[in-house]
């Protein structure tokens, strides 16, 4: 009983749990910051410019069926809302911060094969076209 103990113990104090129970409590936080700013500035700002932005009433009945396709336009346009928000708000800053804080790669010249004069990588060891050894015991003495 003691080692289950333990072994839980150890399971619940790694790193990558506290990190994604924290990652899950923010994302919830978030959530209701994202949610908020669709419902209450985004969604009226649209209303206000398009009309009564309300699609809940819109249903159509087949066979005593009734199908509210109205609450299916509503639900797709707060994602397609709260999508676009995400991404202008939280996704092109990231991206721009992220950017400017990683310095751009050195583009690698390509090696040529002294043999076939064909472009190859500089780590390799042979040619893959003329199969030549370029590093290595094989190699020729240059």
């Amino acid at each position: 009983m003691l080692g289950v103990i333990n072994g839980f113990k150890e399971f619940i104090l790694r790193g990558n749990v506290i990190d994604l129970a924290v990652a899950v409590v923010i994302g919830a936080a978030f959530t209701q910051i994202v949610n908020s700013f669709v419902s209450d500035l985004i969604t009226p700002l649209l209303g206000a410019v398009g009309g009564v932005p309300d699609f809940s009433g819109l249903t159509f009945t087949i066979n005593n069926s009734i199908f509210h396709y109205g609450s299916f336009i509503n639900a797709l346009i707060a994602f397609l809302i709260t999508a676009a928000v995400l991404y202008g708000f939280v996704v092109q800053p990231v991206n721009l911060l992220m950017s400017r804080r990683t310095p751009p790669r050195a583009e690698v010249k390509p090696a040529i094969c002294p043999q076939c004069f064909s472009e190859i990588s500089p780590d390799a060891s042979r040619c893959p076209n003329c199969t030549s050894w370029l590093k290595g015991e094989n190699a020729p003495v240059t």
